[in-house]
């Protein structure tokens, strides 16, 4: 992990076109300006998690669902060779 200092009013550059500004200090709390275009998506990591988690039940429930169709379609099969 790299490490910078910055002041108020002091940016960083992430490759050719995110930008990344601090804002303001107050405390325990620091405001940051990112400018990146609009092809690329920000989140706060606590969001992030949060749709990776509802992805990972997503695609468990999608299984779960895919699951039961095959046994549905297998015994339709059996049924109809009878």
């Amino acid at each position: 992990m790299l490490v910078l200092s910055r002041k108020p009013g002091q940016s960083i550059i992430i490759g050719d076109n995110i930008k990344i500004t601090l804002i303001e200090i107050q405390g325990e709390q620091v405001k940051l300006g990112i400018e990146a275009p609009k092809s690329i998506v920000v989140y706060r990591m606590e969001v992030y998690e949060e749709i990776a988690k509802q992805n990972r039940l997503s695609l468990e429930t999608a299984g779960a669902d895919i699951t039961g169709i095959l046994e549905f379609l297998e015994n339709k099969v059996k049924e109809e060779e009878k």
